[in-house]
């Protein structure tokens, strides 16, 4: 695993090229959605990233697949500097993937609400800010 790992454009060609899947070897948790607002968020339909979901799945993958390598450099005793490039290189990695995601929501979801009203337009670009705001954070 290299630093260069990460370090994608974003394209579904990129995700395309992913490691193989790796079998689960513990039990995950429930998955718990953060969303802003219930009425603006639907559980059901078709989200943007509906188009790209499988690509949008391997890359997810492909991370996972980066974090377990940090998980062996530190079993194996790696070198700190080793270790923290390929920590950027995965956290750019979560960050690309992030930003496509938001964009995907800008193009589909903002799009649909921009066709229902002003009222549809202004929830969905307030909560769009405030995912943009959340992302900025970390």
């Amino acid at each position: 695993m290299t630093p260069t790992d990460a370090d994608t454009n974003g394209s579904a060609a990129a995700a395309a090229a992913c490691h193989p899947q790796q079998p689960d070897t513990e039990p995950r948790g429930e998955v718990q959605t953060v969303t802003d607002n219930a009425e603006t968020s639907p559980t059901s339909g078709t989200h943007g990233y509906a188009k790209q979901k499988d690509a949008h799945i391997k890359r997810l993958r492909r991370i996972e697949g980066q974090i377990r390598g940090l998980q062996r450099m530190l079993e194996e005793d790696v070198y700190c500097i080793d270790i923290l490039t390929q920590v950027s290189a995965s956290t750019k990695g979560l960050q690309s993937f992030g930003l496509q995601l938001l964009e995907e929501h800008l193009r589909h979801c903002v799009a649909d609400a921009a066709v229902k009203g002003p009222e549809a337009i202004d929830a969905k670009v307030q909560e769009a800010t405030k995912a943009i705001e959340r992302m900025l954070r970390t």
